[in-house]
């Protein structure tokens, strides 16, 4: 049976830096004061919210975070996000559609960590 290369192991050193990375950016994301924050064509941030959320969550199971802890942190991080841009000197608003994608994002962040894990199981017991 071949062992996966140790630097992609769940729980690992990487996994960890990965994920803290990923909250940084978000963090970055997040909070940026209005006049930061580039032009995009509508639509476009509610696909940076899906997919940064996504991310966080995909990189959170990587580490080792359990899925349910996981999703409730990250839904409320969403939450309290917006609150904050809509009650801080940032500048923005907040937005009931942004939450709403992120949450479809750690959704889908959750739904593909599992979908790979069980592909990786189903490939493990094909080969064994």
């Amino acid at each position: 049976m071949t062992r996966p290369h140790p630097a992609l192991a769940v729980h690992g050193a990487l996994s960890r830096g990965v994920f803290a990375v990923v909250v940084l950016v978000s963090l970055a994301v997040l909070f940026a004061p209005a006049d930061d924050v580039p032009w995009a064509p509508p639509g476009v941030d509610k696909l940076v919210h899906l997919l940064l959320f996504a991310a966080l969550a995909g990189s959170g199971r990587w580490a080792g975070a359990r899925a349910g802890v996981l999703g409730a942190l990250l839904v409320a991080y969403a939450a309290l996000s917006e609150v904050v841009q809509g009650l801080s000197a940032l500048e923005r608003s907040a937005s009931a559609a942004d939450w709403v994608a992120d949450v479809v994002g750690v959704l889908a962040g959750l739904l593909a960590w599992a979908w790979a894990g069980r592909r990786a199981r189903a490939g493990r017991r094909a080969r064994a």
